[in-house]
């Protein structure tokens, strides 16, 4: 029977020869008259009982601490912290969307179904995506088009060229993402064609979206056709802080009811909340109030924003 001291002794040897000396826990075993089993046993109790202390030191110039607190914080999967060039809205855009790019591509194993909304955020991403050779992966569109059909951030063209960057597999929506009224609605839902590119989007493995906002200069209010100025207004009235896919939620990001649910041919939100990965992009100041509603709702999982914006979330 060994002291306490012999033990500890037994358990520093080992811990040395496995963290110091690299070896295996069977050359151990061998070293030391030692069953495999024992000394995996042993290193785990070096461990409990302060033998063996690890320490985790973030990368310098990293915001590693920032990035565990918000994943704490917001029981996020992952959130990725970016300190930006500037607090100007483009350079944010382009920064996040580099960082944004890398994440999506380390999340596809090649048979993945790739869902995207649309915007300036999605945008970013797609421009920055490298060539990769993943015949086996789709990408879906969330929504019908929004905006003029030659716009880079109309829904169609972005899963378009995600698809091409990816060497991947395109669904597209052969419809708008919002209608006139719910009876054209309706008749479009109906078509096999967009209700199967509608449900496959549902049951994507890994989602990219924009979170997007009323503000002046938003993908939103500047393409024009999508909203008009009194739907704005009334959405406003209601609670609405935000939304994604043109599904609007409120400061606790909760689905708003509005009669304009009725017009959009598009994913749900409680099925997008479903999804395993849900990966937002979104950062800079008038997006902060929408990104914390998403999260407080949680709609996303993945966050990847700008440094200002995750201090401020935090706070």
């Amino acid at each position: 029977m060994m002291t306490d001291l012999e033990r500890k002794r037994l358990l520093y040897k080992i811990a040395r020869a496995y963290y110091d000396d690299s070896l295996t826990q069977q050359q151990i075993g061998d070293r030391f008259g030692l069953s495999r089993v024992k000394v995996s046993r042993l290193l785990r109790e070096a461990r409990e009982d302060k033998v063996v202390q690890i320490m985790i030191a973030s990368p310098l110039g990293s915001n590693a601490d920032l990035e565990r607190h918000l994943e704490d914080a917001y029981e996020l999967k992952e959130a990725i912290v970016v300190t930006c060039s500037s607090l100007k809205t483009g350079v944010i855009v382009n920064e996040l969307g580099r960082v944004g790019a890398a994440c999506l591509a380390r999340c596809l194993q090649g048979h993945e179904v790739v869902a995207l909304s649309w915007g300036t955020a999605v945008l970013s991403v797609v421009n920055a995506l490298p060539s990769l050779d993943l015949p086996d992966v789709r990408v879906v569109q969330f929504l019908g088009g929004l905006g003029e059909v030659e716009a880079e951030t109309h829904g169609a063209e972005l899963a378009r060229r995600m698809a091409q960057a990816l060497g991947a597999k395109p669904r597209l929506i052969q419809a708008p993402g919002i209608v006139k009224d719910k009876v054209i609605h309706d008749a479009l839902v109906t078509d096999p064609q967009v209700t199967d590119t509608l449900e496959l989007a549902a049951r994507a493995d890994v989602a990219l979206v924009g979170i997007g906002v009323f503000e002046p200069g938003s993908t939103l209010l500047s393409s024009g056709s999508t909203l008009t100025a009194a739907e704005i207004k009334e959405l406003k009235a209601n609670g609405v802080t935000g939304d994604i896919a043109l599904q609007f939620f409120d400061a606790d990001g909760r689905k708003v009811d509005h009669p304009i649910n009725e017009r959009i041919v598009g994913t749900d939100l409680e099925r997008i909340k479903g999804i395993k990965r849900v990966i937002a992009v979104a950062g800079g100041a008038e997006k902060r109030s929408a990104i914390r509603a998403a999260l407080r709702g949680r709609l996303i999982n993945v966050l990847v924003t700008d440094d200002h914006t995750a201090k401020w979330l935090l706070e």
